[in-house]
């Protein structure tokens, strides 16, 4: 079991052994930039998400018993699809993809969300309200600001940097590389601006 941010626990198992043995799906993922570009500068925003969206997912019944894994009382295994699977993520992209087939376009926002709880119902997915926000003009999406001017840095990014002593090891100098690659959207010229941090890893 492992504890999220919120504080509850999410079950976790390893597969490790299971995914060697599976081909990787080659369904592809949405890069981050294209998903960001594609929903930023509006004046009304919402955000949606999907209570333990991968539990929403059925698991094939011939499939089941290869989620088994064992403990101290029994052996169990998943009738949906669990965390850790090596192709998860592509199988709900391709669900997502899938049954919203047709873009949304920019109209009347109260319209566009009763279009997509349409749509939620009608494949039975739920959300979870402790993570959805409507009709907001700012919110936070892939680690970064959305708002009607635009995207913007992400001010806990901008600290987690401000904040970071110099860095006093190889360690701490990728730490200060990751953080600033975070940025590296808002930084002019910023492969040439860090390259002297880089310098310092060889």
């Amino acid at each position: 079991m492992v504890r999220k941010a919120s504080g509850k626990w999410r079950m976790c198992t390893d597969y490790t052994d299971l995914n060697k043995a599976c081909p990787k799906g080659p369904y592809p993922l949405p890069s981050i930039d294209r998903l960001v570009d594609g929903v930023s500068s509006f004046a009304l925003l919402s955000f949606m998400d999907a209570y333990s969206g991968y539990n929403q997912i059925r698991m094939h019944p011939h499939d089941e018993a290869k989620t088994a894994f064992i403990t101290d009382d029994s052996a169990f295994c998943y009738k949906v699809m669990p965390f850790g699977l090596k192709n998860a993520g592509a199988t709900y992209q391709r669900l997502m993809d899938k049954i919203f087939k047709e873009s949304i376009v920019a109209s009347e926002h109260y319209k566009a969300l009763e279009r997509v709880f349409g749509i939620l119902r009608k494949h039975q997915l739920r959300l979870n309200p402790e993570k959805c926000s409507f009709e907001v003009h700012v919110g936070k999406f892939m680690g970064f600001m959305l708002t009607e001017r635009g995207i913007e840095a992400n001010p806990e990014k901008c600290q987690a940097v401000i904040g970071m002593r110099s860095p006093q090891s190889i360690k701490e100098v990728q730490q200060l590389m990751d953080r600033v690659k975070a940025l590296s959207r808002f930084i002019s010229h910023a492969p040439e601006t860090a390259m002297p941090i880089f310098g310092t890893l060889k």
